[in-house]
């Protein structure tokens, strides 16, 4: 809007009324000033009215509002949803009178023109905003566009509302209209748990609050809030092996619980379970067991599985992407054994035999030299066995479904052979020690046709 000068003259007619007879000239600028800002401030808070009433004609009744919105005394006279005419008449030079032109009506015509439709009764009806979370699509709430709308409207400290609205955007903040409120005796349980699961010295209380997620009934408006908290305790405590296996434990329980409906949390209970699965540093340095992150990785993993097989069916795409992020770790070389060894247990419980046969064994003989490297340094080999391990028992939960076929394979020299081409040298090593013709065929399975 540019801006316009309010005229000097009315500021010193006016202060003649009031008995002021002389003004300066500096005076009256800062006077004129100020009264064309406050003018622009009501016509901008009456375009807002006007616009939130789905309106393109700024009325009488906005200027009303917004007077009002500024804490200053309304004008008084008549409000009228038709657009006044104004008319021009000069009471000397240089001094135009604006007035209303009364609208000349044919009363003929007023009698014989035709009665208005009867106005619809008031009527009242309810709708659900949003049910478990999850918004229903139904005309009475926001679609996707209004949605995309607001995301377009000028954001910030920094934005200009006046501007805004003057362009047909309002920054306007609006508070929601439904509050999500907790009784004193839910944040006081809350609390309780939340205190009892980050204590280390009292194993009772603890598996106290741990029975009761477990089997409570009417914890349902707790769930976002227990969720984001086992989030932020996992994303600032990945030093603390104690703190990360207890917020494992309270999604356990909570997962476990019949009464909750957690379906609408799925998508954000997995990043904190992978989190502890893949993680690449767990716990700190100075612990006295190095290896006691794999206790958590375990318990990450069981938990995981636990999701896919719960929730899988509400959620058609989150066994898959579940197993490309364990693929993904599995496969990265930067990544230390104790994230191959979440990846591999994930990836097994996530995929089944079938993702074992197609994932896992396909890029064992690419890791070999990983693992080689990591039996042969000290530092890193119980965690490299660790993973070898897991290996292991992901090719035995294959063993059960494959035929034995081994005694077709030639000698000992030949089967190693093969072993060794199929899945590297220290695997097959490991198979051929353990003398189970059935794994060595489970391992050998992708050469025939089965």
């Amino acid at each position: 809007m540019t801006s316009t000068r309010w005229n000097p003259d009315n500021i010193r007619d006016v202060a003649e009324s009031v008995g002021i007879a002389t003004l300066q000239k500096d005076v009256v600028e800062a006077l004129a000033q100020d009264v064309d800002y406050r003018m622009q401030q009501v016509i901008v808070e009456a375009l807002k009215f006007m616009r939130h009433s789905r309106r393109t004609t700024l009325g009488t009744q906005d200027i009303a509002q917004a007077l009002r919105v500024l804490d200053v005394e309304p004008l008084y006279g008549y409000e009228s949803t038709r657009p006044l005419r104004f008319g021009e008449a000069s009471i000397g030079p240089g001094q135009p009178l604006y007035y209303v032109e009364d609208e000349e009506v044919d009363f003929e015509k007023l009698i014989n023109a035709p009665l208005p439709k009867v106005p619809r009764e008031i009527s009242f009806t309810a709708h659900w905003l949003a049910v478990e979370g999850v918004q229903p699509s139904i005309p009475q709430n926001p679609t996707t566009v209004d949605s995309r709308h607001q995301e377009l409207l000028p954001k910030g400290p920094g934005a200009n509302p006046n501007l805004a609205a003057l362009s047909g955007n309002d920054n306007v903040s609006v508070k929601p209209l439904v509050k999500h409120v907790l009784s004193k005796e839910l944040q006081l349980y809350f609390d309780q748990v939340s205190n009892a699961m980050l204590d280390e010295t009292n194993d009772e209380y603890r598996s106290a609050a741990l029975a009761s997620l477990r089997t409570d009934p009417g914890l349902h408006q707790l769930v976002p809030y227990f969720v984001q908290f086992v989030a932020e305790k996992v994303t600032h405590s990945l030093k603390d092996l104690f703190i990360l296996t207890q917020m494992m434990h309270l999604t356990q329980a909570l997962l476990e619980n019949p009464s909750l409906f957690v379906d609408p949390y799925i998508a954000s209970v997995v990043p904190p379970v992978l989190t502890c699965l893949v993680g690449k540093r767990l716990g700190s340095a100075n612990d006295s067991d190095p290896t006691a992150h794999f206790a958590l990785r375990d318990l990450a993993g069981s938990i995981l599985i636990m999701i896919a097989k719960k929730y899988g069916k509400s959620s058609q795409t989150l066994r898959s992407r579940i197993a490309r992020t364990c693929l993904k770790h599995f496969l990265d070389p930067n990544k230390p054994f104790g994230t191959h060894y979440g990846a591999v247990i994930g990836l097994q419980g996530i995929a089944g035999t079938e993702g074992i046969r197609q994932l896992i064994i396909p890029n064992l003989r690419v890791y070999d030299g990983l693992l080689k490297e990591g039996l042969a340094d000290e530092a890193r080999r119980a965690d490299a066995e660790m993973v070898v391990a897991a290996l292991l028992r992901g090719l035995q939960k294959v063993e059960r479904d494959t035929v034995d076929m081994a005694n077709g394979y030639g000698g000992d020299e030949e089967l190693r052979s093969r072993l060794a081409d199929k899945v590297g040298d220290v695997i097959a090593a490991r198979v051929l020690e353990l003398g189970r013709p059935r794994l060595i065929s489970a391992v050998l399975a992708s050469d025939v046709n089965i």
